[in-house]
């Protein structure tokens, strides 16, 4: 048999990649609480109050 030997590093290539892409999605929320940016959730929640705060004005 006489495989190229570069063949026997494609499973730590693709090992590689989904390690890079797990350690990535797990220090999402760190990066976020670092950077202080704020959350879907919280940008969703500002959004209404902006919204709220200007039809309290217009009343």
């Amino acid at each position: 048999m006489t495989e190229h030997p570069l063949w026997m590093l494609l499973p730590w290539a693709v090992f590689a990649v989904a390690a890079g892409v797990k350690f990535w999605h797990l220090t999402t929320a760190f990066r976020r609480h670092l950077l202080d940016t704020p959350t879907p959730s919280q940008r969703f929640r500002q959004s209404l109050e902006r919204i709220w705060q200007r039809d309290q004005k217009a009343a």
